[in-house]
């Protein structure tokens, strides 16, 4: 009997220290792809910014309560039957100029509108009102219904794009492209966020109280500062 128990004890023990170790390899797994993320986020603003077709970017971040960036967003048919990707929203602090962050995010339609023959598009989305950005953090939100959203592009500040609560722009194959994003769905990467700040964190943890932080994003925090000036 007791040698059956011993046996019990030890194959259980071993199947405790296994799940164990699967869970930290997970962690590990997703630190890293968070890590990736901010470093593809941070390129993808700093290449729209740089492109003449999209001059009005920077004057759009200097007002800007927050932006997502979402350094591929793919078509549907290449991205689980649908179309999306993951990003970051950052934060901006009106009296400082200073960007907090990251948050985590997904964004995933059946029907995001890409250029014809497009798989997929650097996206980044500037938020003009504080409904939308405290709509973002509190739970999903769907563009179109939740929240208004116009094309960025020449002179679009100037009308809709005052009144949208987000102004989108995309770049699809290097070309500035038309892009719909009405009926897709904004929502948080919980597992990420967990991740890449080392314990449980929500976007108003990371991006109103400030209450974890990590090194890695001062980078991309510094790189908006520089552009929204």
């Amino acid at each position: 009997m007791r040698t059956a128990s011993n046996r019990f004890g030890f194959a259980l023990l071993a199947m405790t220290l296994a799940a164990c170790g699967t869970s930290l390899s997970a962690r590990a797994a997703d630190k890293a792809d968070a890590e990736s993320l901010v470093t593809k986020s941070r390129l993808t603003i700093e290449a729209l910014a740089r492109d003449a077709a999209f001059a009005p970017l920077k004057a759009a971040l200097a007002q800007a309560k927050a932006v997502l960036i979402f350094p591929q967003i793919l078509k549907a048919g290449f991205f689980l039957g649908g179309s999306g990707g993951s990003g970051v929203l950052m934060a901006r602090d009106a009296a400082t100029g200073q960007w907090a962050g990251p948050a985590f995010y997904t964004m995933g339609s059946a029907s995001i509108g890409l250029q014809a023959g497009a798989a997929s598009a650097e996206m980044v989305m500037v938020v003009h009102s504080q409904k939308a950005l405290e709509s973002l953090y509190a739970n999903k939100l769907t563009l179109g219904s939740d929240a208004t959203a116009a094309l960025g592009s020449k002179g679009v500040e100037k009308s809709a794009g005052l009144d949208a609560d987000f102004v989108v722009y995309a770049k699809v194959k290097g070309a500035f492209a038309g892009v719909s994003v009405d009926g897709s769905v904004l929502d948080v990467r919980q597992q990420l966020n967990a991740a890449y700040y080392g314990e449980a964190a929500t976007p108003v943890d990371i991006l109103v109280r400030h209450s974890v932080r990590n090194p890695d994003a001062t980078r991309l925090q510094t790189t908006l500062t520089a552009l929204s000036r």
